[in-house]
């Protein structure tokens, strides 16, 4: 018996990176840091929250890269003379990527009590029907 990979399914024509883009997803999300929520919000848009108390918004930088929303934090090390006694709050740098389908676009990014709002919006693909003339031979 042959097992297909899910992209090279006969009924899914055009799919053939969706194998690729699930790959490139399951290893983006390795690493846990920072934690996020995603709540979809009405019928055609979603919102992603990422806890990160500790970054300014200059520290932070929001980019669609190939279908890609990535967030990016950096934080500096606070000043040399500080003698900590203990250091639990890690200034360390994150990148955290998730992949968007088609049609899905941001529409704006707030940053409010340590938290950081993702508003996206999905367009929806208009309804088009059009008839194939068949060429006789």
């Amino acid at each position: 018996m042959t097992k297909l990979a899910l992209g090279s399914h006969p009924f899914l024509l055009g799919f053939e990176n969706l194998e690729r883009l699930v790959e490139r997803t399951a290893k983006s999300d390795a690493g846990g840091y920072p934690p996020y929520n995603i709540e979809q919000t009405s019928d055609t848009s979603y919102r992603i929250t990422l806890a990160v108390a500790g970054f300014s918004q200059d520290a932070l930088t929001i980019t669609v890269e190939d279908r890609q929303l990535v967030v990016r934090g950096r934080q500096t090390d606070p000043e040399e003379d500080r003698l900590f006694l203990h250091r639990g709050i890690a200034a360390r740098q994150f990148q955290r990527t998730f992949v968007l389908a088609d049609g899905v676009e941001v529409r704006g990014a707030a940053l409010e009590h340590g938290l950081l709002h993702l508003d996206l919006e999905r367009a929806l693909p208009e309804r088009v029907v059009r008839t194939i003339e068949i060429n006789q031979s």
